[in-house]
């Protein structure tokens, strides 16, 4: 008769997790998805990051079962959503001055499908961002009156480490106040 932690052939056996701890990630991930909107990706790292905290000497068995679990729990729950994520960061981006290019970067490291992202900023408009990022940093139309001598090839290195092209970011740079006033008015009524 074999032990009870071994199979036929004498190789260990995977235990299972306890109820307790599977409770523990049905409620941890119901903890963290009702504070913020989370990836897969980004609920299976809090889960195997706060497991290792919360018990000691667990296997990496254990780990991916109270993940799998936790990630089961919000899919069930409606809770877990890639593509929702990805649509929401990706307006929310858009919105704040973020070119496609960046937005799209964060939503890999967030561990979304590149199809998705690629799908969620279908509707991104880098020109549109691109007047926003101006008007935050203060560039091109939304210079400063009393600046001195506007310097093009700042600004324009300012658009390239956002993410945008050279040709968006000339564009914007000869926009007047008007034209530039006029386009984030007309976005924002859509």
């Amino acid at each position: 008769m074999s032990e009870p932690d071994a199979d036929d052939a004498g190789e260990p056996r995977a235990v299972l997790p306890t109820a307790r701890m599977l409770a523990w990630a049905r409620n941890s991930a119901a903890y963290r998805l009702t504070k913020s909107m989370m990836t897969e990706k980004q609920l299976r790292d809090a889960i195997i990051r706060k497991a290792r905290q919360k018990f000691e000497a667990i296997e990496d068995e254990h780990l991916q079962a109270l993940a799998a679990e936790a990630v089961r729990f919000g899919y069930q729950n409606k809770a877990l959503d890639d593509r929702a994520f990805a649509e929401v960061s990706a307006r929310s981006g858009a919105r704040s001055g973020k070119s496609r290019r960046v937005i799209a970067q964060k939503l890999a490291i967030k561990g979304v499908d590149r199809d998705l992202a690629r799908e969620a900023l279908t509707d991104s408009d880098d020109f549109q961002a691109a007047i926003v990022h101006a008007r935050k940093r203060r560039l091109g139309p939304f210079r400063r009156p009393d600046a001195t001598e506007p310097n093009d090839d700042k600004e324009m290195a300012s658009f390239g480490r956002a993410g945008f092209s050279f040709e968006i970011g000339r564009r914007v740079l000869d926009l007047t106040i008007e034209e530039a006033e006029e386009i984030l008015f007309n976005t924002q009524r859509l």
